[in-house]
């Protein structure tokens, strides 16, 4: 359906509680909940046009809806995308695009620091369809141009990376990619449209998990890709028809409503994950704190300037340890002294959580492939929420000091 009619060249804020599918006949000012599965129509042959797609017209709840219609919008809006399809959770977004784009045959190259789901899907699940792939460092451009092929169909990065934060240059990667006539694909979760907009830099996809910063409280899951209409109607849109992989109109509600809040949010979280990476940086139990934010971080100048000069709410560190087991009860006495924070694998959340990636969210991975991604076993990773910075830093004390 068509969004509100609202005047052009509005800033992200006013687009974040703005965009949307028009109202109802009763003019509601808080966006409907609209739950159901299937669509009136006001005629036989209006009905046989909307079906063919010769016509705008919501047919069948596995299709379109328009609580999940406002979500894309408002989306696409604030990643200044021409259009946006949602889906159930992040991981089926990912399916999707890949099952839009690629057939046998075609090869992808991917960032080894994905995340590790994202590794599998492409690296061992694609694979038994004749989808090959290629994975390489985050931040060594020549090793992607590198590994690009004839038959290159997608680059696909994740910036920063979940969970050591590694910053690639998006528009180097665009360039790449175009060059070898492949479209650039983007994992935004850990910025979001509130620090970085890959579209703007060249990519022609933008992936989203909803569960994580868009829903912002940890409630739904949801997923999007952001990109240009044309893609969306005759690659992604057939995908979801026939897969069914749909957004449902509840979690499209609730994320719809995060998004609202979500530069308030962000930048709070962003603030008090700084305070966090510095004091961890100075604690004498700490061997290294990976977050773009700090001047120590590799790449500390493109991330402030691709992410409009605030380093995110996500950080990594490393407790100091002689050996892989010696790390990994470390970690674990961290995390078993937490009385405050949350010990859970999600991120994005306005509540503090911390979680040990080597073996939760990267422990499918092989060794070797942990290894690559640099993901040991003292690694400890912290999404930073909305308590008191003095809090946070306390509670990881009561474990931290113990193995100073």
């Amino acid at each position: 359906m068509a969004a509100n009619e609202l005047p052009p060249g509005l800033h992200r804020d006013t687009l974040a509680v703005r965009a949307a599918a028009d109202r109802s006949q009763y003019g509601e000012n808080s966006e409907a909940l609209y739950l159901t599965s299937g669509y009136v129509q006001p005629s036989a042959e209006a009905a046989a046009r909307r079906f063919a797609g010769e016509e705008d017209g919501f047919t069948y709840g596995r299709y379109g809806n328009p609580t999940v219609a406002s979500f894309e919008q408002r989306l696409a809006a604030l990643e200044g995308a021409e259009a946006a399809i949602s889906t159930a959770s992040g991981m089926s977004a990912i399916l999707m695009m890949c099952m839009g784009l690629l057939k046998s045959g075609d090869h992808v190259v991917c960032s080894q620091s994905m995340f590790g789901s994202t590794i599998r899907l492409i690296g061992s699940d694609l694979a038994k369809f004749g989808i090959t792939s290629s994975f390489v460092p985050q931040t060594d451009l020549a090793a992607w141009r590198q590994a690009i092929r004839p038959e290159t169909r997608l680059l696909f990065a994740e910036t920063p990376t979940n969970p050591l934060t590694e910053v690639c240059d998006i528009a180097a990667l665009a360039d790449l990619a175009h060059n070898a006539g492949a479209l650039l694909a983007v994992d935004n979760c850990f910025a979001t449209p509130v620090l970085q907009r890959p579209i703007a830099l060249g990519a022609d996809i933008v992936m989203h998990s909803g569960t994580k910063f868009l829903d912002g409280q940890g409630r739904v899951m949801a997923g999007a890709l952001c990109t240009r209409q044309a893609l969306v109607d005759e690659k992604f849109l057939p995908v979801l028809k026939s897969a069914g992989m749909t957004l449902a109109a509840f979690n499209a509600w609730v994320v719809l409503k995060g998004l609202e809040t979500l530069d308030i949010r962000v930048r709070a979280q962003s603030a008090n994950a700084l305070a966090l990476a510095q004091w961890l940086q100075a604690h004498p139990a700490v061997a290294q704190v990976y977050y773009p934010g700090l001047a120590s971080h590799p790449q500390h100048a493109l991330a402030m300037a691709q992410q409009s000069g605030v380093g995110g709410a996500v950080l990594s560190f490393a407790v100091k340890a002689s050996g892989a087991e010696a790390a990994r009860a470390g970690a674990f006495r961290v995390l078993d002294s937490l009385q405050v924070l949350s010990l859970a694998t999600n991120l994005g959340d306005t509540k503090t959580m911390a979680a040990h990636p080597a073996s939760t969210s990267h422990g499918r991975l092989t060794e070797a492939q942990r290894q690559a991604a640099g993901i040991g076993q003292g690694l400890v990773r912290v999404a930073v929420g909305l308590e008191h910075i003095d809090d946070i830093k306390a509670d990881l004390a009561r474990g931290l000091d113990t193995l100073a």
